[in-house]
């Protein structure tokens, strides 16, 4: 059962950091990068940040790959 503690706390913090890193990043202009798709019409809008999914998965795949290379 402590195991189980564990992992859900870490999940927790992890989701908490995510949290942050979007809310300080609208301030930055995170989610707003040219490229992103935005459609208005009506009453109906849609936002689809392709390159900012992008950008997050290179900067993600970087980071976990040095915290791998770092453990060995």
């Amino acid at each position: 059962m402590g195991d189980a503690g564990k992992v859900l706390l870490i999940a927790g913090l992890v989701l908490a950091v995510i949290g942050a890193v979007f809310v300080v990043g609208s301030r930055f202009g995170l989610g707003h990068a040219p490229g992103d798709i935005s459609v208005t019409g009506g009453n109906v809008s849609f936002f689809f940040p392709v390159v900012t999914c992008i950008v997050v998965s290179i900067v993600l795949t970087i980071v976990i790959n040095v915290i791998l290379r770092l453990r060995q």
